[in-house]
C-alpha cells in the first residue's frame, strides 16, 4: 500500500520557520515529481512547490519564491519543504503529492496520483 506521510506542521508566528517532511512508503520514486500543495479554508487547493526526482528541476509558485525551499533526500525517500519568513496568508493544510504524469505539468494537481493526508500550518500575526 502506497502512503505519503507528511509531518512538521504547527502553529507559529509571522516571520518564523517550519520544515515539512514527506516520506514515501510502498513507493519508490523514479521518474516521479513530488510536489507540495496547500488549501486554506474556503479556497481552492493551490500549488506551492515541486521537484523532479531525477534531474533536480524545481518549481515554485510566485508567492513563496525566496522564502520556501524544496529539497529531497534520496536515501530516505523524503521530500522537504523549508518554509522561512512565514506569513499569515501561508496558513493552510499542506499536502504532499507524487506522480509520474506530473512531469508534464508539475504545477497542476491532475498529474499527481498519490496524496498525503495533509499537515496543518497556522501562522499567527
Amino acid at each position: 500500500q502506497v502512503q505519503l506521510v507528511e509531518s512538521g506542521g504547527g502553529l507559529v508566528q509571522a516571520g518564523d520557520s517550519l520544515r515539512l517532511s514527506c516520506t514515501a512508503f510502498g513507493l519508490t520514486f523514479n521518474n516521479h515529481v513530488v510536489g507540495w500543495f496547500r488549501q486554506a479554508p474556503g479556497k481552492k487547493r493551490e500549488f506551492v512547490a515541486a521537484i523532479k526526482w531525477r534531474g533536480d528541476s524545481i518549481f515554485y509558485t510566485d508567492s513563496v519564491k525566496g522564502r520556501f525551499t524544496i529539497s529531497r533526500d534520496i536515501a530516505k525517500k523524503t521530500v522537504y519543504l523549508q518554509m522561512n519568513s512565514l506569513k499569515p496568508e501561508d496558513t493552510a493544510v499542506y499536502y504532499c503529492a507524487a506522480g509520474i504524469g506530473a512531469i508534464w505539468a508539475p504545477t497542476a494537481d491532475t498529474g499527481y496520483n498519490y496524496w498525503g493526508q495533509g499537515t496543518q500550518v497556522t501562522v499567527s500575526s
